[in-house]
């Protein structure tokens, strides 16, 4: 031996360079941390997921009692109508008139404005169109008479729309 050999580990060991096994050590620790990290990274998002559906059933519900909860005086003011419909008609009528008037607000409140308007151009986004009448004064194309009233997303309002005499 010329002495050349005994340094070559050395030099190797100085340089921080690892042996076969050492690589393979490194890799496999360093495989076990990115899949201890992955699994921990599904777990999270997994509980997010579930996290996200309670909350979701939380606000329906809390909407949903917030909704009923509106209604309360509506149904408080038809009672109080009923009790008293023995006494004079007018009274009754305008007891139901002013439950009416309540719930209508209630619902423009809720984000469903009641649609009856008249003389308006005819949109099929916010109308139904169940019927024809002759233009007369009226504009052709327009709403001429509503049928039943619309709110919002709700429903559309069922109008019968003016069209040009032949």
């Amino acid at each position: 031996m010329n002495g050349h050999d005994d340094e070559r580990p050395l030099v190797a060991e100085a340089q921080g360079t690892e042996g076969p096994d050492e690589d393979l050590e490194a890799a496999a620790a360093k495989l076990a941390d990115m899949e201890d990290k992955w699994l921990r990274a599904v777990a999270d998002l997994d509980n997010m997921r579930k996290r996200l559906l309670r909350d979701a059933e939380r606000i329906r519900a809390e909407e949903r009692v917030r909704s009923a909860r509106e209604w309360l005086p509506v149904l408080d003011n038809l009672d109080l109508a009923l009790r008293f419909a023995d006494a004079e008609p007018g009274g009754v009528i305008e007891g139901v008139q002013t439950v009416r008037d309540q719930a209508v607000a209630l619902l423009a409140r809720l984000g469903y404005p009641r649609r009856d308007e008249t003389g308006v151009p005819f949109d099929p986004a916010v109308h139904e169109a169940v019927g024809t009448v002759p233009a007369g004064d009226a504009a052709p194309g327009t709403v001429a008479e509503v049928v039943r009233p619309g709110y919002g997303e709700l429903r559309p309002a069922a109008v019968l729309v003016a069209m040009a005499q032949e």
